[in-house]
């Protein structure tokens, strides 16, 4: 039932957003390093590693400078255009792609790179390999200002807060979704995902999952 809905909304957000992606490739062509969209190496279903799409919104080899894998808030890497994209989760509108050849779902634990996914503990990691990411779901949902959450915690570097406060958190929320994963609760993340989109200040994710994870002191959700 979800690969069925996977692809049927696939196609249609495709079709509905084809002007936007216009747009959008228009003004990186003009604005952007000379690169239209990004490919990034993810782990996905049975630990295989692949391709992630995104709109392109920092200058090339951006991974090898600053901070690395990890991306601040202001950081100086984001092109202009490239930061309203982030803000807007405009850049991860490619993904729809990896969604319809079959990579991710709409709804699933967001796809890391090997170094993240290694910062979670064993038992998540076993778990997480078993279901295909998604573009969207209950981590991405609570860690939608995750540059924030960084940039307040200053007494650890970028690494240590991501590894050692963000990741644990993050793993405990994607098992949550695992264990109460259904088509109901895949729209129901879909729907709270276009909520705090557009109201960005949202809390409606606790007010529909009171059972949610206790977040660690470092985190204020």
């Amino acid at each position: 039932m979800i690969r069925i809905a996977d692809i049927i909304l696939s196609l249609l957000t495709i079709i509905i957003l084809s002007p936007l992606f216009l747009i959008v490739i228009i003004i990186l062509a003009i604005t952007g390093d000379g690169e239209i969209f990004y490919r990034q190496k993810r782990v996905g279903l049975r630990g295989e590693l692949f391709g992630v799409f995104k709109f392109a919104t920092m200058a090339k080899n951006s991974e090898k400078t600053g901070t690395g894998l990890i991306t601040i808030k202001g950081d100086p890497r984001v092109f202009p255009f490239g930061r309203f994209l982030r803000k807007t989760k405009i850049n991860e509108f490619p993904q729809i792609f990896n969604i319809l050849i079959g990579d991710m779902s709409f709804v699933g634990p967001r796809p890391q790179v090997p170094p993240h996914f290694e910062a979670f503990r064993e038992h998540v990691k076993k778990e997480l390999i078993k279901i295909k990411p998604g573009l969207t779901g209950i981590g991405s949902i609570v860690f939608r200002d995750e540059e924030g959450i960084l940039e307040k915690n200053k007494s650890l570097t970028y690494e240590e807060c991501y590894s050692n406060v963000i990741a644990p958190y993050k793993g405990e929320l994607e098992l949550w979704y695992l264990k109460k994963k259904s088509f109901g609760l895949y729209l129901t993340l879909i729907f709270v995902t276009a909520w705090v989109v557009v109201f960005s200040d949202s809390k409606i994710f606790l007010k529909l999952f009171n059972d949610l994870p206790q977040p660690p002191v470092e985190i204020n959700i």
